[in-house]
């Protein structure tokens, strides 16, 4: 039986509350790095979110979804090279960029499954990684910088931090409501059936692979607009933005968040780049004493964080 996706939890309310307050409280403390961090985090909880649409809805294992972040922020920085800084024309293009090279990677990559999807997408990833690490006229392995953020109706909003961070809350919100719009309608019951018993789903009349490649494709266009968002926080795309290391930092957010639940991406997002910042103070090799963390909390913590704040929150209750 597909159960229905839960809405009761607290935890998307909680993350608003906290996102919202941030501003406040870096004017408060006159701490504007927390503004450039929170926004950062938001950016690359988009990415995450529509990881877990084909990871956690579909178990789709993609090693290559980091390349969806990297066209989009390219469009975006080789658009501003050619001084075409208007967002109306490079956040579209990034977006529908993104959506095209899913879905022509997706229609190949779907006609496997298991460890050969895991490889396929890893495959696609490296070769578009080395592509843009041949682009010369675009920085090449050295990374393109842009010489100011993208323009709407020929004025440079984005310049200012805090204008930017509203900008990125309003994506983050809008994706997450329409992921959740989509895994509540039929076509996630589909996503969900599929995950669960393929050759049933099949036997009723659907057919996975259409939906698979539809999701895959709504995946790729919503990391494209992180991509987007991303050059514009750096102001630098760089082809290490597709590298499969990457690819495998978004996975760890989703599985560390919880897998198919949305406000579980973006709480894994939130705690591996906080204990990422935390950690990277004290040592350079942080990753030996987060990895034995993410370990501990598969084991014990089943379903990720957000399964365990939800336990916690209604042993509370009770």
């Amino acid at each position: 039986m597909i159960r229905a996706v839960p809405s009761r939890s607290p935890i998307p309310l909680m993350l608003l509350i906290a996102f919202l307050a941030v501003p406040a409280i870096a004017g408060a403390s006159d701490t504007s790095f927390l503004i450039v961090m929170a926004t950062r985090v938001m950016i690359f909880a988009i990415a995450a979110l529509s990881l877990d649409l084909i990871l956690g809805y579909g178990a789709m294992v993609s090693f290559g979804h980091a390349v969806f972040i990297g066209i989009g922020a390219y469009a975006v920085g080789i658009g501003a090279a050619h001084e075409i800084y208007d967002g109306l024309i490079t956040f579209p293009i990034a977006i529908l960029a993104a959506g095209l090279f899913a879905l022509i990677t997706g229609a190949i990559c779907l006609r496997t499954r298991g460890v050969y999807f895991i490889m396929i997408t890893l495959a696609f990833g490296q070769m578009a990684y080395f592509t843009a690490s041949s682009l010369s006229a675009y920085g090449g392995d050295d990374g393109l910088t842009m010489w100011g953020r993208s323009e709407f109706f020929g004025v440079a909003v984005l310049n200012d931090p805090t204008v930017f961070y509203v900008v990125v809350l309003g994506c983050l919100v809008a994706c997450w409501g329409f992921a959740r719009a989509l895994v509540s309608s039929r076509f996630g019951r589909v996503i969900r059936g599929v995950r669960e018993n393929r050759v049933r789903m099949q036997a009723v009349g659907y057919d996975p692979y259409r939906y698979q490649l539809v999701a895959y494709g709504i995946a790729g266009m919503m990391a494209g607009l992180s991509g987007a968002l991303l050059a514009n926080h750096a102001e630098f795309v760089s082809p290490a933005y597709m590298s499969w290391q990457r690819s495998g930092e978004l996975i760890i957010m989703v599985v560390l968040g919880g897998m198919g639940s949305l406000h579980g991406a973006v709480l894994g997002a939130v705690a591996y780049l906080v204990t990422e910042e935390v950690l990277s103070h004290y040592t350079e090799h942080w990753r030996v004493i987060f990895g034995p963390m993410l370990i501990l909390i598969v084991i014990y913590a089943r379903g990720g964080l957000s399964r365990l704040l939800d336990r916690t929150g209604s042993g509370a209750d009770g």
